[in-house]
């Protein structure tokens, strides 16, 4: 008999909502996430519960039980009840009527096992009590030991139920897959079938499973996937998957975390930063990625133009695009750039100066210092 263990199981509020369920007859297992990380040792984060008991049932018992209920999802079968100030989303069973899309006519169901036939991949079908003790209806456990990201019975009725599992496939092996077999062959040919399916999808969701993807220890297997399958440039046009592995292995020689933005710089693309919906400080970041590639300036001045961690990242990208090492000292020089400042302002250059004549001065000056490596004070430049 297989168990998962973990504190987040034993702790008194993931208890406080099970027995809420139990104690009134009902079933309660920890399913998805939760149980998946449980069994590779990965840290849960979000507690799924998948229970007979329906919504309004669910809200009926935790208010007995004295706990907060929030109809988050409800049309969906999902309560979030919160027990010592922390969520925990409680779903009813349920299976597929009729799919189109992201959209699906669902109805309750009364087993884990229909329950299962509905989700994703295997390995996110696993089940456990509120005791540890793990259901697997559908067989998922092997293919979560051999790392083995695969759709639940027919790959391309997955799809057609939900096309951003495109998206999930690829990340999901990014995150969960072993490199050495490669991604799960049929699940391939499904997403390379339908992949012009992405175009249907919000642009949000699109970006938010991109980004998820990119931030995985090494995507670089599945962008090439994606790439070779026809899938990237359905969901990030003009995008190329080459640099992706360089600039991998070159953020691990320099001890840079992954960043999704950098590697989106990576990628290229048309129009990224609203193709994806990023936010606005996603957008300026790569932004100032872009332009300190484009400017072709040391470490040091990219440092002072565009802040350390940009400058790091243009000076990782570039490194990559040319297939060559990093300068030796490029670090220290970068934060020596990010820490100057230019010792002229505008008050200094006036009266004598103005307008246009005082903008082109002030530059010439600053371009002086930068290349002296911001060692000329105020004083040799102003003489």
């Amino acid at each position: 008999m297989s168990r998962i263990s973990g504190d987040w199981i034993a702790a008194g509020h993931t208890q406080a909502v099970c027995a809420m369920l139990t104690g009134a007859g009902h079933q309660a297992l920890f399913v998805g996430g939760c149980v998946r990380n449980a069994l590779l040792g990965v840290p849960v984060t979000d507690i799924d519960i998948a229970t007979d008991a329906r919504p309004e049932r669910v809200m009926e018992l935790a208010g007995a039980a004295g706990l907060k209920s929030v109809p988050t999802g409800i049309d969906h079968g999902t309560v979030t009840v919160v027990a010592e100030h922390l969520p925990h989303e409680v779903t009813t069973f349920r299976r597929d009527v009729e799919t189109f899309g992201r959209h699906a006519v669902v109805a309750y169901a009364d087993t884990a096992e229909e329950d299962a036939h509905r989700r994703d991949f295997t390995m996110n079908a696993l089940y456990a009590t509120p005791e540890g003790v793990l259901v697997d209806p559908l067989g998922g456990l092997p293919d979560l030991h051999a790392r083995r990201v695969r759709f639940i019975d027919d790959a391309e009725a997955r799809i057609r139920e939900d096309y951003l599992r495109i998206l999930r496939f690829f990340r999901f092996h990014a995150w969960y897959g072993d490199a050495e077999a490669g991604l799960d062959a049929d699940g391939l040919a499904a997403c390379a079938a339908h992949s012009a399916g992405l175009e249907t999808l919000s642009r949000e969701r699109v970006g938010a499973e991109l980004k998820k993807l990119l931030g995985a220890p090494d995507p670089s297997q599945s962008v090439a996937a994606m790439g070779q399958s026809g899938v990237l440039a359905h969901a990030l046009a003009g995008a190329e998957a080459r640099l992706v592995p360089v600039l991998v292995h070159l953020e691990a020689g320099w001890g840079a975390a992954p960043d999704p933005i950098r590697r989106l710089a990576a990628l290229g693309g048309e129009d990224v930063a609203e193709r994806l919906r990023l936010s606005k400080a996603e957008a300026r970041h790569l932004d100032r990625i872009k332009r300190g590639l484009a400017g072709g300036e040391g470490p040091a001045a990219l440092g002072y133009r565009y802040g350390e961690t940009a400058a790091r990242d243009a000076v990782l990208l570039r490194a990559a695009a040319l297939s060559a090492p990093i300068a030796d000292g490029a670090k220290d020089d970068i934060a020596r750039g990010a820490a100057a400042r230019f010792p002229v302002c505008a008050a200094d250059l006036m009266p004598a100066l103005e307008g246009p004549a005082l903008g082109a001065r002030l530059k010439e000056l600053e371009s002086r210092w930068i290349a002296s490596g911001f060692t000329l004070t105020k004083a040799e430049l102003l003489a």
